[in-house]
């Protein structure tokens, strides 16, 4: 059976400085701590997410959850939309859940934190955090910070928002 993670993607869209009429999609994602990711900016940042057990959990409670563990904060509390489930080149399945959160931030990560034998094979167990950083980042940058597994998330996010909502659609003609 696959490991099954949920995390959440907040949103923004922020004006340009050079145009102030065009705004920019902004998405809060998460640097992932620990020493393999330490020295790494591009291919390192993620979703905040985490694992759950799909047989006792609500995929939306575990991401809010994990988002808490992770960022130090809780997750606001917002309309999510349920973007899909995502399957990463490990075969883990991440569900995400995307809202609009222009006024979320926070003044720094207070992650929880993990052991790990460091260096490998020292027979040391070091903790480290389990996100060291977290930031808003336009969504043209966060494409090549976040992991290759994830860059789905982000074009499924932006393919959701280019589609109309109910209001907009016009009536169909029978």
């Amino acid at each position: 059976m696959a490991v099954t993670s949920a995390g959440i993607l907040l949103y923004r869209t922020t004006p340009v400085d050079a145009a102030p009429t065009t705004p920019v999609l902004e998405v809060f994602i998460a640097h992932m701590g620990g020493p393999y990711w330490e020295r790494r900016h591009e291919g390192a940042w993620t979703v905040p997410k985490g694992e759950y057990l799909a047989a006792t959990e609500h995929p939306l409670l575990a991401a809010r959850r994990e988002f808490g563990e992770e960022i130090g904060v809780a997750a606001p509390e917002l309309d999510y939309a349920d973007l899909g489930e995502f399957r990463s080149s490990t075969g883990k399945l991440t569900r995400v859940y995307a809202a609009e959160a222009p006024g979320f931030e926070i003044g720094r990560v207070e992650s929880n934190s993990f052991e790990l034998e460091w260096p490998p094979r020292s027979g040391r167990l070091q903790s480290f955090p389990e996100v060291d950083d977290a930031r808003w980042v336009a969504i043209d940058e966060a494409r090549t910070l976040v992991t290759k597994g994830q860059r789905q998330v982000l074009d499924a996010l932006e393919a959701r928002l280019a589609a109309p909502s109910v209001e907009e659609r016009p009536p169909s003609v029978e």
